[in-house]
């Protein structure tokens, strides 16, 4: 017995997968209304479909658009491959390279869009759909989406490539949302990656998403959805994960990779959890929880920041200074327990030069509990490369100390009141007034 509820794009009459997949999967979802029209049959009557992409270059110029629960779009590899290094290579040296695109089941989005133009225009993907109940269960899976180039933004940037500008999104989420999944994607060179609006039980897991201008973005509200187990990094402008209005997110096993603006960016987050992460940055404001980002645990995350080695986008960052903090925290009631912040530097990249660089800075808020947290601060000396991977793996692995170096491992501001900070620094390494706040230092030998 065939089953009429899988597609596969290289068997579909209507359109060509490698042409235009856009219009390919737009006529399977038509199909799919057509034929699951009643709402009640034997108690079922919409199971959905899947939508199989083979490994291929699937170009899209049609915009896909989702309004049917149920589904579930897969492919068989997310493709990811370093197109910025590629981009960044010596003209004279790309014929002697493997490959030069990502691979795998891979989207190309070739959306004719402005970079100044609506967000969602610019979507591979569109999910949209009004009224109840809410768009439910719809899943991708084991695919890549390439966003294929970034543009001149007219910031003067020799190469167009090292923008993290195009107006191009991989997948966009508009409506109220229940139980989506989006697991093993690759996604690469898009201004966004992912933005997802009032999601409900969102799963964003084992995913590789990087070399965007932003990597997650959950706008809107939402509640009781987990980012976990991703490999992710954004571009200097851009958030590797942010969530706004957000209830009961678990962010936990996450390999943030640096170069984005912030790793992780909370806007009025509260009773959430932010546990286990590796994170790297180039530039502080690593961890950011701003209007009233309240009751939340900040848990076992291994901080590190360093400075950029690879010669092409040393000199860019993202505008803040070593005195805002890697951590930063606008909120009450907040749990920052068993942290470890390695803050490896050379004293010529300290802005302003001179100053001791903040590592936990707690600008409003009552009630914040900062307890047994660890840093580790020391000048660097890590070599400028060219070469993008033995840069960053040489900068990683160097832990030779040449000199320690002066840090305020907690700021806690004069409006700032009722907090408790337990050994998670010296009485000179914490800043703060002891008259309005509890402190215990960190005991030194």
């Amino acid at each position: 017995m065939t089953n009429n509820n899988v597609y596969d794009v290289t068997k579909w009459p209507i359109g060509n997968p490698y042409t235009d997949i856009g219009e390919v999967i737009n006529s399977m979802i038509a199909d799919i209304k057509s034929r699951q029209a009643n709402t009640d049959v034997n108690d079922g009557g919409k199971p959905g479909a899947v939508i199989y992409l083979p490994p291929g270059d699937y170009h899209l110029i049609t915009q896909a658009v989702i309004d049917i629960s149920y589904l579930k779009i897969e492919g068989s590899g997310h493709g990811f491959t370093s197109s910025s290094i590629r981009f960044n290579v010596p003209e004279n040296e790309c014929a002697d390279l493997h490959e030069l695109w990502p691979g795998g089941s891979r989207i190309l989005n070739d959306l004719p869009v402005a970079i100044d133009g609506a967000e969602e225009a610019g979507a591979a993907i569109l999910v949209r759909r009004e009224g109840d109940p809410r768009i439910s269960s719809v899943e991708f899976a084991g695919f890549c989406i390439d966003g294929l180039h970034f543009v001149d933004d007219g910031s003067g940037e020799p190469n167009p490539e090292n923008t993290y500008v195009n107006g191009k999104t991989g997948i966009y989420i508009a409506s109220a949302c229940d139980s989506f999944r989006i697991t093993g994607m690759g996604l690469i060179y898009l201004e966004h990656g992912l933005t997802i609006y009032h999601a409900d039980a969102l799963t964003v897991h084992d995913n590789f998403i990087a070399e965007c201008g932003n990597c997650l973005e959950l706008r809107g509200w939402g509640q009781a959805s987990k980012v976990t187990d991703n490999l992710m990094g954004a571009g200097f402008k851009g958030y590797s994960i942010y969530a706004q209005n957000f209830g009961g997110l678990l962010i936990t096993a996450n390999n943030i990779f640096p170069r984005g603006a912030s790793s992780i960016h909370f806007e009025g987050v509260t009773r959430s959890l932010v546990t286990n992460n590796r994170l790297h940055a180039f530039y502080p404001g690593m961890v950011v929880l701003e209007k009233n980002s309240s009751e939340n645990l900040i848990t076992a995350n291994h901080f590190l920041h360093d400075h950029e080695p690879w010669a092409p986008l040393q000199e860019k960052n993202n505008g803040l200074d070593d005195l805002y903090g890697l951590l930063y925290i606008s909120g009450d009631h907040n749990s920052i327990i068993g942290n470890h912040f390695s803050e490896i530097i050379d004293a010529q990249y300290i802005r302003p030069l001179g100053a001791k660089p903040t590592i936990i800075h707690l600008v409003s808020g009552s009630e914040n509990y900062i307890a047994n947290n660890h840093a580790v601060a020391t000048a660097s000396h890590a070599k400028i490369s060219d070469s993008c991977y033995a840069a960053q793996v040489d900068a990683l692995l160097t832990t030779e100390v040449t000199s320690s170096l002066a840090v305020t491992t907690v700021l806690i501001e004069k409006e700032s009141i009722k907090n408790t900070v337990l050994d998670s620094g010296s009485d000179e390494q914490v800043m703060m007034d002891k008259s309005v706040n509890a402190f215990r230092p960190t005991p030194q030998v």
